[in-house]
């Protein structure tokens, strides 16, 4: 495994939000209520982009089909649609001032 830097903590806020392309991953920073999340940053019902999607509270709403994600757990809330899996979430790594992920 290797870290791979994101983020220097200076820059993150509520409502912060950036998308990762890293090897074959695909993330999504973010920030609520002052905590950061890693998340992947495609709907698994139909990967689409999650980059815009709402988040209501501490739920991630994904803009095309309105399924509903945990941001804390990943866990699916609500479907559409057919049930699909829940979001990979990634734990953070802190170094010194800056926020990563070891992939």
């Amino acid at each position: 495994m290797q870290f791979y830097q994101l983020e220097r903590l200076i820059n993150l806020h509520d409502g912060y939000r950036k998308q990762f392309k890293i090897d074959h991953y695909s993330l999504l920073l973010l920030q609520l209520e002052g905590r950061p999340y890693l998340i992947e940053s495609q709907c698994p019902h139909r990967e689409f982009p999650l980059s815009a999607a709402n988040v209501s509270g501490e739920h991630l709403v994904c803009p095309q089909h309105g399924y509903r994600f945990d941001i804390r757990s990943g866990d699916l809330i609500h479907a559409t649609e057919e049930p699909c899996r829940g979001l990979r979430r990634y734990e953070l790594v802190y170094r010194d001032n800056v926020l990563g992920v070891m992939l």
